[in-house]
């Protein structure tokens, strides 16, 4: 059977297999994730809220910066509304990139459909990501009663589950470039730690990037994160739907690494049980 034969049989007839092992393994990964762990699932909310933390101080206590950014809020949302996309991204990537390396013994040995281990590792982020999201909902009551920031519930709120789809499609893109290209070249995994911890500088995670005409302006305005993480704020914090032309650019890239990653790693998967 060629290669053509198998990735046209399996795109849509094998979807019922995957449909029901993704629960399976979401939930084996997050069983091994938080098994002997005193905070278990804690520690989906502690990462972003101690990082929230961490910048609150630097911004707000060491430099006065919070007024310098221009941030017109209280900083703590801010970066706090940052670091929840973020870390889910983050997170999901750092998982994917060693998810078919980890799982070589069910790779070589049992035939299913194999992005099911990158789709996981962003499935049990993704768990992650919404119990975050609760801490951030009582973060936004915490200031507005306390008269710091006013909250208006307003129509942009139900435009979250978009820019929420928005950032799975690019995330499990990435995901499964980064678990096949790992798989092929082991090198791939510490390449990555470096730039993901980079990238989130030029992110807009927990300071607003410059928006001129300058160089290095148009240069971070290709990073479709930039204007993910701005939905998530203007959407929960600013009141108002995302800016059209910088989202639509965001889901135009994330729909492209979805359908370049998906048709690459069905297009290399026979190969998968030689290289582990």
């Amino acid at each position: 059977m060629t290669v053509r034969a198998v990735g046209k049989n399996t795109l849509f007839s094998e979807l019922p297999r995957l449909r029901a092992l993704l629960p399976v393994l979401t939930w084996r990964d997050l069983r091994v994730r938080y098994k002997q762990s005193l905070l278990g699932v804690g520690w989906a909310v502690l990462l972003p809220f101690s990082m929230m933390l961490l910048f609150t101080f630097v911004f707000t206590r060491a430099i006065d910066g919070a007024s310098l950014l221009g941030v017109k809020m209280p900083y703590p949302l801010y970066a706090f509304a940052g670091l929840v996309p973020w870390t889910f991204f983050s997170s999901s990537l750092s998982n994917c990139v060693n998810s078919l390396v980890a799982n070589r013994n069910l790779v070589t040995k049992v035939y299913f459909p194999r992005e099911v281990f990158p789709l996981s590792c962003v499935a049990s982020a993704l768990v992650d990501f919404v119990i975050a999201m609760t801490v951030m909902i009582g973060l936004m009551a915490y200031f507005h009663f306390r008269g710091d920031w006013p909250f208006t519930p307003t129509r942009a709120l139900l435009f979250l589950p978009v820019v929420l789809i928005v950032q799975i499609a690019l995330t499990v893109g990435l995901g499964m470039i980064l678990a096949m290209a790992n798989l092929f070249y082991r090198d791939v995994r510490q390449l990555f730690a470096v730039v993901i911890q980079l990238w989130m500088f030029v992110s807009a995670v927990v300071v607003p990037l410059p928006r001129d005409d300058s160089f290095w302006a148009n240069v971070f305005a290709l990073n479709p994160l930039i204007p993910i993480i701005t939905a998530y704020r203007d959407c929960l914090l600013n009141g108002h739907f995302p800016d059209g032309g910088g989202f639509s650019y965001a889901g135009l890239v994330a729909l492209l690494f979805l359908i370049f990653g998906w048709i690459s790693f069905r297009r290399a998967a026979f190969r998968f049980a030689e290289c582990i």
